[in-house]
């Protein structure tokens, strides 16, 4: 029978000062490797590691001419290790902002470039942030929608902009603005100078499309499925550019294309039937690590983009 682990319950400060010892020398490949971050000589942390394994009656590690490497067990202690000083970081800095003025890194990631409407929304919301919590150090930048979630996840950015097309588990849509998005083609396209009422149905599903490289609603599918979906972009910019090369037929927003359109560089295809509505929504995880933060740019976003 395996001897029972004498670490207590709750952890001693002790133990915490091991494990921090242990996590410092994985993360820096062995005992050697880990003296000058942690400031003491290698034989001193072979002794905090051997009082770890004591007390934990754990063989967390080994050591000989392969190198440096963990124990199934010690990998365990690892991870468990991480998530421990990962919650009190967490609890650190929940208790740090209470009461105080907001500070530290803001950050709001967008899955596009934004029209010249929303471009003047969001510099409203980022001068109310601004005169509000002066000391924030706000982020703003763009990002894929997958990279987008994954960052709102782990709390590294507080608040998306995206299409909100599916639901992720753990984080909160609200719809900020809608507009419809209607097929489009460039001024070098075979149908440029083809009247609507004389591009058929055939010629459409001939015709290289772009998908907008995202699972969007049904309205959307159902649109694309007339199409022959030949490429691919994420993005309305890098769409757009597609869409100018005259080889392909692609979705847009109307806001995005405005100045093309009056140009005459892009026309829309059939507005009245090839067209679906897109929904720009505000994302964020639903218990997010810096309420406070979260809250304030939910509270500005709401009064700048629903006036």
């Amino acid at each position: 029978m395996s001897k029972a682990s004498i670490i207590p319950k709750p952890v001693a400060e002790y133990d915490l000062r091991l494990l921090r010892i242990f996590k410092a020398v994985v993360e820096n490949g062995g005992f050697a490797a880990a003296e000058k971050q942690l400031g003491v000589t290698r034989s001193t942390i072979s002794i905090h590691m051997t009082n770890l394994e004591a007390r934990m009656q754990l063989k967390l590690c080994v050591r000989g001419r392969g190198g440096f490497a963990l124990t199934e067990d010690g990998q365990a202690v690892y991870h468990a290790a991480i998530s421990l000083f990962d919650s009190l970081d967490d609890f650190s800095l929940i208790v740090g902002t209470l009461g105080k003025e907001l500070s530290g890194e803001l950050t709001i990631l967008c899955s596009d470039q934004l029209d010249k409407e929303k471009q003047l929304k969001l510099a409203q919301v980022i001068q109310q942030i601004h005169d509000q919590s002066p000391n924030l150090h706000l982020v703003l930048d763009t990002d894929s929608i997958n990279n987008i979630e994954k960052l709102l996840l782990k709390d590294k950015a507080h608040i998306g902009l995206f299409p909100s097309y599916q639901s992720i588990e753990g984080l909160s849509y609200e719809n900020i603005h809608s507009e419809p998005i209607y097929l489009c083609c460039a001024k070098e396209h075979p149908f440029f100078k083809v009247k609507d009422s004389e591009i058929t149905a055939d010629a459409l599903a001939k015709a290289p499309a772009i998908h907008p490289g995202i699972d969007i609603d049904n309205e959307g599918r159902e649109q694309l499925k007339k199409l022959n979906l030949a490429a691919k972009a994420y993005q309305f910019d890098t769409r757009k550019s597609m869409i100018l090369s005259g080889r392909y037929l692609g979705y847009m927003p109307q806001g995005y294309i405005q100045r093309e359109l009056t140009e005459g560089d892009i026309r829309i295809i059939q507005p009245q039937t090839l067209t679906y509505q897109f929904d720009l929504s505000m994302v964020h995880k639903k218990f997010p690590r810096e309420v406070a933060k979260v809250e304030l740019v939910k509270e500005i976003v709401n009064k700048v983009f629903k006036d």
